[in-house]
């Protein structure tokens, strides 16, 4: 029997995206005939049959493709398989019971088998895991992708949130930036060369260090999405560099000292879309941005190399956020959440305590890009404790923990990129080399719990 969703869905026809995981997206198009990561969301079909939509749980939110059976199919258009060369082709899976495949096909229904992904039950539906095959020989540049589920369980046996396509012999082209080698090399057998500081009895065992930094200033600016065009941008709020403007590079970072972060090694830019309550700007009190590891075993962590840069969340999303949503802002402090906003898109917080916002980015890295052209298509989340395949470098998993001197009110509040859902972050490097070595080799290597400090 097939299970009913718990909510009406209205199906729509979606577009092909650009992204790195996880329902982050930009919108792909033919031109892209090199891409290097092109991830398709699974509810974004051209057509299909037998498929509903639903609210996912897995980060990163919105929705995947869900009640899932055997002989159910999903096309897609234009998308970009790249070059000839090896194909890293995943899916994002999630189910309670059954096994089966997912067989990629191009052209048709029928037509030439692309790829067979397996899949297993994970412990639940929104129980989510990456499956990967890899494909030695396929078709090149844009195709059409048929996504055939096959099964011999009764009803469903899976949900779908994403596909992703990783070339691996791709070569650089217009966004990607690559890594200097020689640099990230030296930078590395520096890091290793590090002898790790004894951990005390007592300290908490969890891998992770901060750092503390206070707000800086506003611009409509943002040097990563778009750099040497000021004023370009909705508004920002920025943190830590206090040079920070549309013209930063790694080298401007580096050479300008003031931060408003403790410790003053940390000479990164972080910034996220200013809020307003109703046409006044919060800026918030501050920002603890955590460098830890979600990896059960987290020793095979490196650094960020010199001038690494990433986004997390989607300036472009612009959806409700009920109570309970994937990522929302929410109450810290006592008494917490006491209401929503009119609209049910923000919380209401009581007198003592104030808006917060947690946002994670992705942990698993490339390892030779310091960008890529949507700025996330070189990192991507772990969903299985570890880092490999396209992505087999561990990065710290970075954090932004934002706290606003406000407790709300039903107006509610907006963001300079829209609605709440569209808060995202963006970090550049720039941390001294061997600060960021050393809190990497003692805290997230040992899995000790550090200050700003760097110290247990």
């Amino acid at each position: 029997m097939r299970r009913q969703p718990a909510h009406p869905y209205t199906l729509l026809v979606g577009t092909l995206v650009v992204l790195l995981a996880a329902a982050l997206s930009l919108t792909a198009s033919p031109q892209q005939a090199r891409a290097a990561t092109v991830t398709v969301q699974a509810e974004s079909y051209a057509a299909q049959s037998g498929v509903a939509v639903e609210a996912t749980a897995d980060s990163g939110g919105g929705q995947n493709a869900a009640y899932l059976a055997d002989g159910d199919w999903m096309r897609f258009d234009n998308v970009d398989l790249g070059a000839a060369g090896r194909l890293t082709v995943s899916a994002r899976v999630a189910s309670a019971t059954g096994s089966g495949t997912v067989e990629l096909r191009t052209a048709s229904l029928n037509g030439p088998l692309l790829a067979v992904v397996q899949t297993s039950p994970t412990g639940g539906w929104q129980n989510w895991v990456t499956r990967t095959t890899d494909v030695t020989s396929h078709p090149t540049g844009p195709q059409t992708v048929f996504a055939v589920l096959r099964s011999a369980t009764p009803g469903d046996f899976v949900n779908i949130n994403w596909f992703s396509f990783v070339g691996g012999g791709d070569s650089p082209t217009a966004g990607w930036i690559p890594v200097d080698q020689a640099q990230w090399n030296a930078q590395l057998a520096q890091f290793r060369a590090m002898t790790p500081a004894a951990v005390p009895s007592g300290v908490v065992r969890v891998p992770e260090f901060n750092a503390t930094c206070a707000y800086s200033h506003s611009k409509p600016d943002d040097p990563i999405v778009l750099p040497g065009l000021p004023g370009a941008s909705h508004m920002h709020s920025f943190f830590g560099n206090k040079s920070t403007d549309a013209f930063s590079t790694t080298q401007s970072l580096l050479a300008n000292t003031p931060t408003s972060c403790t410790p003053a090694k940390d000479l990164s830019a972080y910034w996220i879309p200013t809020l307003y309550e109703g046409d006044r700007a919060v800026e918030a009190e501050g920002m603890i941005v955590y460098y830890g590891s979600r990896l059960p075993d987290p020793t095979a962590t490196v650094p960020f190399p010199q001038g690494f840069r990433m986004i997390a969340g989607d300036a472009k999303a612009q959806a409700p956020t009920p109570a309970g949503s994937p990522g929302q802002f929410w109450c810290a402090g006592e008494g917490g959440e006491i209401g929503r906003s009119a609209d049910g898109n923000w919380p209401v917080c009581a007198p003592k305590a104030h808006l917060t916002h947690q946002l994670v980015f992705p942990d698993c890295w490339d390892g030779k890009n310091l960008d890529s052209p949507d700025h996330k298509s070189h990192v991507a989340f772990t969903y299985d404790g570890k880092c490999s395949g396209a992505y087999p470098v561990a990065i710290p998993n970075l954090s932004f923990v934002v706290s606003y001197p406000t407790s709300g009110s039903t107006a509610g509040f907006r963001l300079a990129s829209g609605m709440a859902s569209s808060i995202h972050g963006d970090f550049f490097n720039a941390w001294d080399n061997a600060a960021l070595g050393q809190r990497v080799k003692d805290c997230i290597t040992q899995k000790a719990k550090c200050n700003s400090a760097g110290t247990f």
